[in-house]
């Protein structure tokens, strides 16, 4: 069950990637840290900011973004500009993409990567869009 997170866990994570994630993507996070989404062809289980608010919060967000983006990381085609926001349980990731004129700010669009091929393609305009 997903549950608010602290903007300075956010901050915390902008500022260690050295990249700031979409208004719209944190005010969603911040209400609801992680939880999953549906669309047409798929349910997805968003990856929350690490909580480091007490042992309870630490726990329930161990799978964080900064994790699994890492663990992407290893894949070969994995994009190397790319943060990993959730995961379909077959292995391909929800992903953002830093927008092209600003380099250290992600765009608000939401693309998959599929791990078998290394294919991007656009699933939203935006997390607002998909529910």
């Amino acid at each position: 069950m997903p549950f608010p997170v602290d903007k300075k866990f956010i901050e915390e994570l902008e500022n260690e990637l050295g990249l700031s994630f979409p208004d719209k993507y944190k005010t969603k996070m911040t209400t609801e840290n992680g939880g999953e989404i549906q669309t047409d062809e798929d349910e997805w289980t968003l990856f929350p900011f690490l909580d480091k608010s007490d042992n309870k919060r630490i726990s329930r967000t161990c799978n964080h973004i900064e994790l699994e983006t890492a663990n992407a990381n290893e894949w070969d085609n994995f994009p190397a500009d790319a943060v990993a926001i959730g995961e379909n349980g077959l292995g391909d990731l929800l992903i953002l993409l830093p927008e092209k004129n600003a380099p250290g700010k992600l765009a608000d669009n939401i693309f998959v990567w599929l791990h078998e091929t290394g294919e991007i393609y656009e699933l939203a305009e935006n997390i607002n869009s998909i529910e």
